[in-house]
């Protein structure tokens, strides 16, 4: 199994290279981008994947088809175990993120944050503490951020194919640079707005005049409606309202012929890292700003849907030292405003990127989920005089 997960790692990371982002097709998007327009851009942040695909046709419950994986965030690098300032918001809690307890009470997040599906996060939370245990990091005791959303629509969940060697490869992959998007790691089995989601990235780079900080962010995303897609201002969910998940005929499942779903539900995890200085009040405050950028989406928090938000800075290194007073730098709450700003346009340019980066997945009895066709989104943000040209 772990064979089969590095060949889907080197696999996922080379075909990536090809995929367009949604710049190149000519999305327009407001706020300058860091040079990789990741959560990478940030420095010392690293990222990995784990990706399991298996199997085809009928569900057999632990047998597949098997759509699913992990996603690991390092704030500092996988050898760097200083915590980081860290706040959390939660849209709507039909979900789960693990430790979110004792980083609201400390404000500290120490150790990497992992995405998975519903079911794993349990095996994922164990399987970190062991990783830290054997890589040498000391502490009494550790709880670590794990998020979910969940996969079962295309993904044998209740088959918890999700195992501790997973969130090992994931962890052990982590890496700078490009973050490899779509239906990879975490994301692998994922729907958003009703076309295939999974995972994206975006950041956006202050000028000089206002800190010259970065934000990153990293999207695992599993929600929304088409009909109320909007991307870019243009309606592209009601100028592409076919595509829908749908179950083809497949001989001994439980629906006959053709069955297309169109029920809004679903979830979304949303990271957020930054340079800026900022304390845990303040990022608690820019973890709230990402519901606005999902909300230019078309999202709305609806009941069935986990919409959970995690940030946090890279800056006060050494912040929590146990045994001596620390000195820490605060950026001053007037000139917050466009960490805000940076927070919803990459929050909106990370969703795009991995419904853009996302390829038609066919997972159990047959249920397949169309990805979003390039070209009918560049046909609508032309008709709708938003397609930027130069960007082909």
């Amino acid at each position: 199994m772990r064979l089969l997960c590095a060949l889907l790692l080197v696999a996922s990371t080379v075909h990536a290279q090809s995929r367009p982002r949604a710049r190149d097709l000519g999305v327009p998007f407001d706020g300058t981008p860091g040079p990789l327009n990741a959560i990478t851009d940030v420095a010392g942040v690293t990222v990995g994947h784990a990706t399991i695909i298996k199997g085809e046709g009928k569900l057999v419950v632990g047998q597949g088809p098997v759509r699913t994986g992990v996603t690991a965030i390092f704030p500092r690098g996988a050898t760097n175990g200083d915590p980081v300032f860290g706040g959390w918001f939660t849209l709507n809690g039909n979900g789960e993120m693990t430790g979110t307890t004792w980083l609201e009470e400390s404000g500290f997040l120490a150790g990497p944050v992992m995405i998975t599906n519903t079911h794993s996060v349990g095996v994922v939370r164990d399987a970190v503490i062991e990783w830290l245990v054997r890589k040498g990091f000391e502490f009494d005791w550790s709880l670590p951020i794990v998020a979910e959303t969940w996969d079962g629509s295309l993904n044998d969940i209740n088959g918890f194919h999700v195992t501790k060697q997973h969130a090992f490869a994931a962890l052990d992959s982590a890496r700078g640079g490009p973050v490899v998007e779509g239906s990879v790691g975490g994301g692998t089995g994922m729907i958003c707005n009703q076309f295939k989601g999974g995972i994206g990235t975006a950041s956006r780079r202050l000028p000089a005049d206002r800190g010259g900080y970065t934000i990153g962010v990293l999207v695992q995303c599993n929600y929304g409606s088409r009909a109320r897609l909007s991307i870019a201002g243009v309606p592209v969910g009601q100028e592409i309202p076919d595509l829908m998940p749908c179950y083809d005929s497949l001989p001994g499942t439980p629906l006959a012929g053709r069955h297309c779903l169109d029920a809004d539900k679903g979830s979304i995890i949303i990271v957020i890292g930054t340079d800026a200085p900022l304390l845990p009040h303040q990022l608690k405050r820019i973890a709230k700003r990402a519901a606005l950028g999902v909300g230019r989406l078309g999202g709305t928090g609806g009941n069935p849907s986990g919409d959970i938000f995690v940030a946090f800075s890279t800056a006060n290194p050494g912040a929590a030292k146990p045994d001596a007073n620390v000195s820490v730098t605060m950026l001053p709450n007037e000139r917050i405003d466009p960490l805000f700003a940076a927070t919803i346009q990459a929050t909106e340019e990370a969703i795009v990127n991995a419904m853009v980066a996302a390829e038609t997945m066919t997972g159990i009895n047959g249920r397949r989920v169309y990805a979003l066709p390039h070209d009918r989104l560049r046909a609508a943000l032309r008709k709708y005089n938003r397609l930027v040209e130069s960007r082909r």
